[in-house]
Order: structure tokens, then C-alpha cells, then sequence
């Protein structure tokens, strides 16, 4: 009966659960793996040829090719769902100590959270069944139809746009170190402190860059009428380091993803949950 009349006290039971905060503590060291292999691909791209895409189904794929990698991919997909439901939890009942905008504005971040982590979670499951598809080729089948509909080339355009938005936002929240207010700082020592905060400029600036010239090139195939350009993370990367110093552009950026992956792993351990 408790339960029917007050489902907020069960939901906030449910999210302060000790099971959850350390199986999304857990999810955080996969998330930081999947980033270090993100990079590494970038850095192959960069400087020599890769058969994986450039994106983190790329890294899973590459991850379930390695001894013990399936069961890896298991223990990272439990926790990639387990931090998915924490962020629905903080979608709905979260981030009580802002307000106004700002309360919106992160409520709608962990909606997309939720929609990454779940898809990085199914994704990890799809490579241990063997039955993982080219994102990037999806990604251009799917442009392909939109196209093809009615007001289908405003739709992707609109799209690239928010994504570009989303990743100029990043980069501005990285540059601005807005991500400290979610750590538990206090718990650092100085120097510990320092790591992280350069690790997740450098982490979120990179990010949010690859995001930027993604929805870019989104754009640009809603323009030109060119599916081709919207493949996604990997489109992105192989576009930059096809232009003028692009490697070593690329190279830079690729360093910046190793360094969220790193400053994942200090999430897991001073991260607010």
C-alpha cells in the first residue's frame, strides 16, 4: 500500500540503492575502457588503416576479439544499463540542489545519458551474440530514408544541427570545468585534484569536438543531398585526418579521448552517485 501512495519515496529508495551506486561505479571503468579503445582506433585512423570503425561500437567490437573479451563486455553492458537507470532515476527525482534552468538543463542531460548508456549497453550484448552491424553503415541507411520522405533532409539537417549544438556545449563544459560540481572533490587530495580536472578538459573538449564536426557533416549530406558524409563518429574522424595536418589533429584528439577515458576511472571513484 506504501508503495501505490508514495512511488517517489520508492523511486528515491530505489536510487540511493548501495547495489546501484556500485554497479554504476562499475559502469564507469567500462565506459573509461570503451574511450582508451575508442582512442586507440582514432590514433590507427590517424596514421595508418583500421577495419573497425572509429566509434565506440568500433571498441566494443575490437574489445570481444580479445581472450576473455566477451566476458568483459558482459561485466561493462551490467554496468552501462546499471548507470543508464541511475540517470532515469536523476531524470526524474535528480538534481534537487539546482534550480531553475539549471535543474531542467541536467535533467534533459541525463535523458541523454540514459539513451547512450542503453545503447552502449545493448550494443556490448549484440558483440557477445556475434550479431553487431556497422553502426556507420546504419547510420547512412537510415539518412538514406529520411531523405527519401518528405521533409526527410530538414529532419537530418535539424538533427546535425543539435548535435554540433550538443558538442560545442561539451566543449564549453569541459573548458569551464562545470563537470567538478558532480565530484566529490573534497575527498581529493591536491594533486589528485589537479589530474582530474585537466583530465576532463582535455576529455570533454575532444568529445565534444568529434560530436561538433559529426553534426557538421550531417549537415553538410542534409545540404548536398550526399548520405555518404552521415556515417557517424567515423566519418567525423576519417574527414579530419584527411585534411591539412588532419593526422596530427586527429593524433591530438584521440589523446584527448584517452584522457576522458582516465578521467572516467576517477569518476568511478569520486563521482557523485
Amino acid at each position: 500500500m506504501s508503495l501505490t501512495r508514495n512511488p517517489g519515496a520508492t523511486a528515491a529508495q530505489a536510487k540511493n540503492s548501495r547495489w546501484l551506486e556500485l554497479l554504476t561505479r562499475v559502469g564507469f571503468i567500462g565506459y573509461g575502457i570503451v574511450h582508451l579503445l575508442f582512442a586507440w582506433l582514432a590514433l590507427q585512423i590517424a596514421f595508418g588503416s583500421s577495419s573497425e570503425e572509429g566509434n565506440q561500437n568500433g571498441a566494443l567490437r575490437t574489445l570481444g576479439e580479445q581472450p576473455l573479451g566477451k566476458f568483459v563486455l558482459i561485466a561493462i553492458a551490467v554496468g552501462l544499463f546499471a548507470m543508464a537507470l541511475w540517470q532515469a532515476f536523476q531524470a526524474v527525482i535528480g538534481h534537487q540542489s539546482k534550480t531553475g534552468k539549471e535543474k531542467v538543463f541536467e535533467r534533459i542531460a541525463s535523458v541523454v545519458r540514459v539513451v547512450v548508456f542503453v545503447w552502449l549497453g545493448y550494443t556490448a550484448i549484440k558483440v557477445v551474440q556475434d550479431a553487431s552491424a556497422n553502426a556507420s553503415n546504419r547510420q547512412q541507411q537510415l539518412t538514406e530514408k529520411l531523405m527519401a520522405s518528405d521533409g526527410g533532409r530538414w529532419l537530418v539537417g535539424l538533427a546535425g544541427l543539435v548535435l554540433a549544438a550538443v558538442g560545442i556545449g561539451m566543449v564549453v563544459y569541459g573548458l569551464k570545468k562545470k563537470f567538478e560540481r558532480n565530484l566529490k572533490t573534497g575527498e581529493m587530495s591536491p594533486k589528485t585534484h589537479r589530474l582530474t580536472r585537466r583530465l576532463g578538459m582535455a576529455g570533454y573538449a575532444a568529445r565534444g569536438s568529434v560530436f561538433a564536426i559529426t553534426g557538421l557533416l550531417i549537415v553538410v549530406a542534409a545540404v548536398k543531398y550526399d548520405p555518404e558524409k552521415a556515417r557517424g563518429l567515423d566519418a567525423a574522424l576519417r574527414t579530419l585526418r584527411d585534411q591539412p595536418y588532419g593526422p596530427w589533429l586527429l593524433a591530438l584528439m584521440a589523446l584527448g579521448i584517452a584522457a576522458f577515458g582516465v578521467y572516467c576511472f576517477f569518476q568511478s571513484r569520486y563521482r557523485k552517485v
